[in-house]
């Protein structure tokens, strides 16, 4: 189907599909082993599409002396050399940014679970006193209702009360990290 280089581009460029689809089967493969000199075998055929995908989309553009098979392996190459260069620039931002936040990467946990005890303290801090000190009794001291009734001067039902409108108020407060806490505990 493909003859000569002249007819091959002028008829690319009157928009002959047959003709696109007989250079793409020609040449993608020699185009795939030449991007692999250049970029990982994973990246080569995304590549070479992209290129396929130019040469269609800018045919009218085509000039007929031109050498197709030039120009394809042309922008294969260019077009390797920018993903070389972009994945370059990609890995010295991690570099940079792994720099900045070495700390944090290396005990991720560490980080996040001192994050989440920040803001569960910082939500406890904030209850309402009498319901602060009960919960704290409780969960902290590890003291009964009955036992926090009796060193605060109130009934047990009343100590039950309290507890349980913290635990009310901290989950309405810390509904949207309840996930990663539940993640920690495991």
């Amino acid at each position: 189907m493909i003859t000569s280089n002249e007819e091959t581009l002028n008829r690319l460029k009157a928009g002959d599909e047959s003709v696109f689809d007989a250079v793409y089967k020609q040449y993608y493969k020699g185009l795939c082993a030449f991007a692999s000199q250049y970029v990982a075998e994973t990246e080569t055929e995304e590549i070479v599409q992209e290129v396929m995908m130019w040469l269609w989309e800018n045919r009218a553009m085509l000039v007929p002396q031109m050498s197709l098979k030039s120009l394809l392996f042309t922008i294969v190459k260019n077009k390797c050399l920018n993903n070389i260069t972009h994945n370059q620039i990609k890995q010295r931002v991690h570099e940079k940014l792994y720099a900045k936040f070495e700390n944090q990467f290396e005990d991720p946990d560490f980080y996040i679970e001192g994050e989440l005890i920040a803001l569960a303290t910082k939500a406890i801090r904030e209850l309402p006193e009498e319901y602060r000190k009960a919960f704290e009794m409780n969960r902290f001291g590890h003291l009964t209702y009955n036992e926090i009734a009796e060193r605060t001067g109130v009934s047990p039902k009343t100590i039950a009360y309290r507890i349980s409108q913290s635990l009310k108020i901290l989950r309405t407060e810390l509904k949207e990290y309840m996930p990663l806490f539940l993640a920690l505990l495991h």
